[in-house]
């Protein structure tokens, strides 16, 4: 009965982490030669130095290519 309630109690755990949509904040970072980028984690930085965030916590890829495009169109980003 306990290894029941083991594998029950496990299996529910799986359905509920299974259940909860990932979240993924992306950035967009601009570099000292004046090329951006989008980066796929907010949090994380690029290694090294010489970089700027120019938006940061874009819900998915497309917003963060919409910020990106526009970036470019402006002159802010090459």
């Amino acid at each position: 009965m306990k290894r029941l309630a083991f594998l029950f109690s496990f299996l529910v755990a799986g359905i509920i982490a299974a259940a909860t949509p990932a979240r993924a904040d992306f950035a967009v970072v601009q570099f000292r030669s004046g090329f951006c980028r989008v980066w796929w984690d907010s949090a994380g930085v690029p290694w090294g130095t010489g970089w700027t965030k120019l938006s940061i916590g874009l819900p998915d890829y497309v917003a963060a290519q919409a910020v990106l495009g526009n970036a470019v169109v402006h002159g802010t980003c090459r």
